[in-house]
């Protein structure tokens, strides 16, 4: 039997994962072969056990088959020390979990193509599949902090940084992917002013050998945003 982690988390976290968990017990009714346990996470974890991301439920989730998570984070908890944050709760959980590949599927469905904010002619029949590193860049990179100089003035700095191996991986995933739809990869970095994304452009290049059929193009992100607002598809 698969076990599913339930971690409602802050905000509409509980009342979107109680639809969900509703849909699961009406699966499991019908046969579904699934063990639901609750856990704590984020602003909820914090109150209750004073971390974001309690131990107990690093247990759980190294334990779970799939993690089902609603949102993490609130006004109420802005003025806590960043590594009590309810956000280091998620942003644990996929550090020590490994989760580097993020899919966010884009689809329009006919009946709802009049509420886009796009033209319908524009925007019909949108089906993309954006994958997002998750584990590795700015979110993570080290140093990072708020220090004073010399001068009295203070200093926020963060560190963008990504390894071969990291960019290996996800392109390895996005790769995989496009086989299966399109054959059609774009690949957004910010390669004229961003040494990391140079070595991101350059990884890509490399891997894309591996994948002949899957034609590879690239766009800087600023582009990028602009193309998927003026040809989405």
């Amino acid at each position: 039997m698969k076990k599913i982690l339930v971690l409602p988390g802050d905000g509409i976290g509980p009342e979107i994962v109680a639809e969900a968990v509703k849909v699961l017990d009406r699966l499991k009714a019908e046969g579904l072969a699934v063990e639901l346990e609750q856990g704590l996470v984020g602003g909820s974890a914090y109150d209750v056990k004073g971390h974001p991301l309690p131990e107990d439920t690093l247990i759980q989730a190294r334990a779970a088959d799939a993690i089902l998570l609603g949102a993490v984070g609130g006004p109420q908890y802005e003025s806590l020390d960043r590594p009590l944050r309810p956000e280091q709760g998620l942003l644990g959980l996929r550090a020590e979990l490994k989760l580097f590949s993020n899919l966010r599927p884009a689809i329009l469905y006919p009946q709802l193509a009049d509420a886009s904010t796009l033209k319908p002619e524009v925007v019909s029949g949108l089906d993309i599949m954006i994958v997002r590193e998750l584990t590795g860049g700015i979110y993570f990179g080290q140093p990072r902090g708020v220090r004073t100089l010399e001068n009295g003035e203070q200093e926020g700095f963060n560190t963008l940084v990504y390894r071969e191996s990291e960019i290996e991986r996800i392109a390895h995933s996005a790769f995989a992917i496009a086989r299966k739809r399109s054959k059609r990869l774009c690949s957004v970095d910010k390669a004229n002013v961003l040494e990391v994304t140079e070595l991101w452009r350059q990884v890509m290049l490399r891997v894309a050998k591996d994948y002949p059929d899957v034609e590879l193009s690239h766009l800087y992100v600023d582009n990028a945003a602009m193309q998927l607002v003026r040809a989405p598809k």
